[in-house]
């Protein structure tokens, strides 16, 4: 080698060697520039995320570098690395921050959505407070004002008074003199409603109950047919007496108690709402009565007893009879206000345990049916129909509502039992031998499906009766 090559030589390696200083020199102060840098990405992510460039000048001696020096060189990669990582954090960051805003109103909506209420309870829901208020208030004054003309009779101005909110007919069975007719006086009074009366006689005709077409004269002088309405046409009927009129004559009611509505040369007119009958018959007179036949007895909501008062009650309607014969109840209800409380106890639910219970009832009347009571099998003759069903469930919802509560309870169905069965079952021999009357019968059967002992449907277990089987 030459003087002027290892002069050359020399100087290479000067320059190789100052060069080497200098990359180190520099990947120092990138060091120290990322480990300042670092944490003030951490602290303001979003404000600075582009300030690790100065760290790119260690790229060029990557490749400048002799393989030797790689150990340092690769000390710059964290660096490089920490670019795309500084970068991504605030592209990371303001992801979530965006869609957090409507986030909440969807949560809201997902929660508005989700309804896990009944079609009961919805039903129940739907019922204005201030309907069931109203109706609470009308009954309470309603009792307040019939008290001030009955002395006791606590059940049967209760029954009365249900069957009238719920739309029903009402057979009242008493002694002569027990304030019938005042009853319906009073009640046509306090709900401000015309009141007829129908003294029952065999003599009466149908004609003389729906009306008939008279002759008259017209301006003219010419004669012509005009229809005249009898005592039925009233909003409460009293038909005193029922079964001494003629079965001709009991028919003539059958269609205004069922239809609401009376049918005279065939023209058929409509009764006013709301309509209702009360009709009264002696227990103890049987010479010259014609017993009422199934089909009208059936149209009668409840059939009452009427009980003799009291010696303590019998001075009080002597005492209060003493001052005035006369009814001094006010009117608390109007026609349009009773119709409107009918239509709101007609939205009281019925959860479908209590509805199964009391089609069961009616259903084991019969003595022939799968899920016949020993009772009716022993002493019923003849079972219940439908309009039992209808009517145990209607009068049910009024009684609810009367003792402030929203639904039907398995003690309103059991309460109304009694005077909706008594009139609408017949009884066998076994029952007459052994004296036993439809009260006696019904509360029987009532003990039998509520005996755990004697389960007869789905209700009441009969799956594990047929299992016993």
């Amino acid at each position: 080698m030459g003087l002027f090559d290892r002069k050359n030589a020399d100087k290479k390696a000067t320059e190789a060697q100052s060069a080497s200083v200098s990359d180190v020199k520099k990947e120092e102060t990138s060091a120290a520039n990322t480990v300042t840098i670092e944490p003030r990405v951490d602290k303001q992510a979003h404000s600075i995320p582009g300030k690790p460039k100065p760290a790119a000048p260690a790229a060029p001696a990557k490749a400048e570098a002799p393989a030797e020096e790689a150990a340092p060189a690769e000390q710059a990669k964290p660096a490089e690395a920490a670019k795309p990582a500084e970068e991504a954090k605030p592209a990371e960051a303001a992801k979530p921050a965006e869609p957090a805003k409507p986030a909440a109103p969807a949560v809201q909506a997902q929660n508005e959505e989700k309804d896990e209420r009944t079609p009961e309870q919805q039903k129940a829901d739907a019922v204005a407070e201030k309907e069931l208020k109203l109706f609470a208030e009308k009954c309470k004054r309603i009792f307040e004002e019939v008290r001030k003309d009955i002395i006791g009779q606590t059940e049967v101005l209760q029954y009365t008074i249900t069957a009238i909110i719920a739309g029903g007919n009402v057979l009242l069975e008493g002694l002569p003199g027990l304030g019938k007719t005042r009853l319906v006086r009073s009640l046509g009074n306090v709900f401000d409603l015309p009141f007829s009366r129908i003294q029952f006689t065999p003599d009466l005709m149908p004609a003389d109950v729906t009306g008939t077409n008279v002759i008259s004269k017209d301006e003219n002088g010419n004669s012509k047919f005009e229809f005249q309405k009898g005592p039925i046409f009233s909003n409460i009927v009293l038909a005193d007496e029922i079964n001494r009129a003629t079965p001709k004559t009991q028919a003539a009611l059958l269609e205004a108690m069922q239809e609401h509505k009376v049918t005279v040369m065939g023209v058929s007119r409509k009764l006013d709402e709301p309509f209702f009958v009360l009709a009264t018959q002696n227990p103890v007179e049987q010479d010259g009565t014609y017993p009422l036949p199934e089909a009208q007895m059936d149209r009668f909501m409840f059939k009452i007893i009427v009980p003799n008062p009291s010696a303590e009650e019998l001075g009080q309607i002597v005492t209060m009879t003493q001052k005035t014969m006369d009814e001094t109840a006010k009117a608390a209800c109007n026609g349009e206000e009773l119709l409107r409380m009918r239509a709101v106890a007609k939205t009281i639910p019925v959860s479908s345990e209590v509805l199964n219970y009391a089609m069961v009832m009616i259903a084991s009347t019969h003595p022939d049916s799968e899920v016949a009571t020993e009772t009716s099998k022993r002493y019923i003759r003849c079972g219940a129909s439908p309009r039992a069903a209808q009517a145990l469930i209607t009068a049910a919802k009024v009684r609810a509502l009367m003792n402030g509560r929203y639904n039907v309870s398995f003690d309103d169905i059991n309460s109304l039992a009694i005077p909706v069965l008594r009139h609408r079952i017949k009884l066998g021999f076994e029952a007459v031998t052994s004296k036993m009357n439809g009260d006696a019968v019904v509360a029987a059967h009532i003990a039998d499906l509520n005996n755990a002992g004697n389960k007869s449907t789905d209700v009441f277990g009969r799956e594990k009766n047929k299992k016993k089987k």
